[in-house]
């Protein structure tokens, strides 16, 4: 159970420091800046996507179901896929790549939108903890307590960027600067909540568990994809973002094969 609970922590620590930087920056940060961190958090989600999620997923079917083991893990991440594009439908929110408007009430809605989009972010990425956990706390072969603490610590990293993207453009826009850090803060509370509730569920029907691991892998790939890429190739120089992406790939394959 103390290790169930530091996974949820970690990612949430995370975007807290992320928000964290409205205290230690005074300007928001740069266009160069957030192209980087994007494609930083798009690598380590792809990376975890496949190590950490679609990986297990395959392996766990792979005594009853033989060659036909990729079939949950297929199901499951077109199932995650569309779960997001259905969410992305239903709720208002910015594309992190999109260009403010001007006017004070279109600078407000901008940066409410811009919570939710961050908020959105974070419900596949609690899902994948709270999924690894639930394996690890059921028994759900393969998953290892390093492997599962380095897909937290993963997502830990590329929430950082995510919790600065909250507070700094706030603070820019006149809120004070302990306002703006809770709106970053606030802004993961999705993610520690989705890992409960997952682990929750998946503890009631654990024979599940390849769907729910590659759902959780498909809807954090729809994030990549539809948000984060777009962000970090946006513009000129855009092999900033590929590089990034490149590190951010490395890191976390580096983190769950060392430590899982």
């Amino acid at each position: 159970m103390n290790e169930l609970i530091k996974g949820i922590s970690v990612p949430f620590i995370g975007t807290s420091l992320g928000a964290a930087c409205v205290f230690l920056m005074k300007n928001k940060l740069s266009t160069t800046v957030q192209r980087i961190l994007a494609g930083f958090a798009a690598g380590v989600m792809t990376a975890a996507s496949i190590w950490s999620l679609l990986i297990p997923a395959i392996e766990q079917s792979e005594g009853s179901m033989g060659r036909l083991s990729f079939i949950p893990a297929a199901a499951g991440f077109m199932i995650g896929v569309f779960f997001l594009l259905m969410l992305d439908m239903l709720i208002p929110h910015l594309h992190i790549g999109a260009e403010k408007s001007e006017g004070l009430k279109a600078r407000l809605s901008k940066n409410t939108m811009m919570i939710l989009a961050v908020t959105l972010h974070n419900i596949p990425e609690g899902m994948a903890v709270g999924v690894v956990y639930a394996g690890l706390l059921y028994g759900g072969g393969g998953i290892t307590s390093a492997g599962a603490f380095a897909l937290a610590l993963g997502i830990a990293i590329q929430n950082f960027p995510e919790g600065a993207i909250i507070s700094m453009p706030l603070q820019a826009e006149g809120a004070s600067k302990p306002k703006a850090f809770l709106a970053g803060v606030l802004s993961g509370a999705a993610e520690p909540l989705g890992a409960v509730l997952t682990v929750l569920a998946a503890g009631l029907i654990i024979p599940a568990m390849p769907y729910l691991l590659s759902f959780a892998a498909g809807a954090m790939m729809y994030v990549v994809v539809e948000e984060l890429i777009p962000e970090m190739s946006e513009g000129e120089h855009s092999n900033i973002g590929t590089i990034s992406f490149s590190v951010g790939f490395c890191v976390m394959m580096i983190l769950d094969v060392a430590l899982g």
